[in-house]
């Protein structure tokens, strides 16, 4: 599974001048890497090592190892988290190119940034700061502790880079993790547990802490939801499988869906939001959940973004060519005002092939297709999960924002604003109220990618934890010593 040094260091070098340095990340397509003419070797997925049959297997192997590592210093646990972030980078691209053959969504180039981005920025157990108190009634402590064995789901859109995350927060709070991989991301999801699982063992760890479900299926989720020995559980996927997480009776920290819209008035730099749109828009196809998915724009400003748009690699279609590229990424054609179901065979396929389906070719440079739309159009009300950006016309800010607000449906998930105006920005950030809102950037600014703070891939905004870190994986326990050990 090495890989070659030359190309592995690169990779990370480059990472690591734009996401610890500081740097603003390049927007814009990323080169095509080398790996993508020559494929690397798939690697052997070992079933029945930390890949088990059932999940009462699996849940047994990581309750044990959960009690293994609560006798372990927490220097322990800090060095797996070394050797976590550093098998994430090492198998950033092989991960990448498996993610890419089996689900056949979403651009290469782009899952390897994913995987760098979430080795890298995930945070670690640098958030678990305990709090003390002391006063004439004595001292009181409170800490993070882990809640056991947690259950989770991993989504086939970002199969590898959820599973870095998962595992990297939620060991950093001391917790062993079964995962339940899509079915359709089986074996990449089950391939890079089995990289982070060798991982945590040659930093001194137990076995078993990061385990999966060799065959997982809907009903292997159930079980897991159902397990008395799992405490915990953490949803990344749409609403059927959140919904079924909160009937469980446990805690559930739920990643759900996300309809990200963005707003453009007449004070915004148009070249950086053109550029910025394109650049979170086509990003894997769009298939994260926090992807710009329609935007807002003042008129009098329309044209010149669109123009920056096309610049920076979309391609406006008109109406007619809409009309046909309707009853090709819809299974079926839904009325305005409705939003509809995709053809699931086009999701986070890269713009040249389904404009390839309504007879126009263009040039790999092309990576989102651009329509100008009502704001009740199919397009704007759908999260489509596919490079097909909708852009509708509005009077002025207020109106934009408060459409903005109509087509998010309430999610609250991650909204986008371009503007120089301190009064509207601050309007859209709380009339959107979402998990994530990014002023002017690109939306993967707030995952930490070309803007401050930690990554996560997992951003509950159903119930309320948004950027998941350790944190949200921790019991809070408090311990209270009357009467002594305060020192002054």
């Amino acid at each position: 599974m090495a890989l070659d040094d030359a190309r592995i260091d690169a990779i990370i070098q480059q990472v690591m001048r734009e996401l610890r340095q500081g740097e603003r990340v390049r927007h814009g397509p990323p080169p095509e890497p080398e790996a993508v003419a020559a494929p690397l070797a798939a690697p052997t997925l070992r079933h029945g090592d930390n890949l088990y049959p059932n999940v009462d297997q699996a849940v047994a192997a990581a309750r044990q190892a959960f009690l293994r590592l609560q006798e372990m210093p927490l220097a322990v646990r800090e060095q797996m988290i070394s050797h976590l972030r550093r098998a994430g980078r090492e198998n950033a691209q092989i991960l990448a190119q498996e993610a890419v053959a089996e689900t056949g969504m979403g651009r290469y180039e782009d899952k390897v940034q994913k995987n760098l981005l979430n080795a890298n920025k995930t945070a670690g157990t640098e958030m678990l700061t305990p709090t003390a108190w002391t006063g004439d009634g004595g001292m009181t402590l409170v800490e993070y502790a882990p809640y056991g064995v947690i259950g989770a789901i991993v989504p086939s859109t970002n199969p590898t880079s959820t599973v870095i995350c998962n595992a990297i927060a939620m060991v950093s709070a001391g917790n062993a993790v079964v995962f339940n991989a899509h079915p359709g991301a089986r074996r990449c999801s089950n391939l890079t547990v089995q990289i982070l699982h060798d991982a945590i063992v040659e930093a001194g760890g137990p076995p078993n802490l990061v385990v999966g479900v060799a065959e997982p299926t809907i009903e292997t989720a159930q079980e897991i939801m159902r397990h008395k020995d799992v405490r915990l559980l953490t949803v990344t996927g749409g609403i059927g499988v959140v919904r079924e997480a909160m009937k469980s009776g446990k805690r559930a920290i739920c990643a759900g869906p996300g309809n990200p819209p963005v707003v453009v008035d007449e004070t915004a730099d148009l070249e950086q939001a053109g550029r910025d749109i394109v650049f979170g828009a086509s990003f894997d196809n769009n298939i994260i959940c926090t992807d710009e998915k329609e935007v807002f724009v003042v008129a009098s400003v329309a044209d010149e973004l669109k123009g920056q748009m096309v610049r920076h690699g979309a391609f406006e279609i008109d109406g007619g060519q809409l009309e046909r590229l309707m009853k090709v990424i819809f299974a079926e054609v839904p009325p305005r005002g409705r939003y509809g179901t995709m053809n699931k065979a086009f999701i986070g396929k890269n713009a040249g092939v389904i404009l390839r389906e309504i007879g126009i070719d263009v040039g790999g440079e092309v990576r989102l297709i651009l329509a100008e739309v009502e704001a009740d159009h199919p397009l704007v009300l759908s999260e489509q999960m596919m490079p097909v950006f909708p852009l509708v016309r509005v009077r002025d800010a207020d109106e934009g924002i408060d459409l903005a607000k109509e087509v998010e449906h309430g999610f609250r998930h991650t909204a986008v604003m371009h503007s120089k105006n301190l009064d509207h920005l601050s309007r859209m950030a709380r009339v959107m109220d979402c998990s994530i809102f990014v002023k002017n950037g690109p939306s993967l600014a707030g995952l930490g990618y070309g803007g401050e703070g930690f990554c996560s891939y997992t951003i509950a905004s159903p119930t309320g934890e948004g950027m998941t870190n350790p944190v949200s994986f921790s019991r809070i326990r408090r311990c209270t010593l009357k009467d002594a050990f305060r020192i002054v």
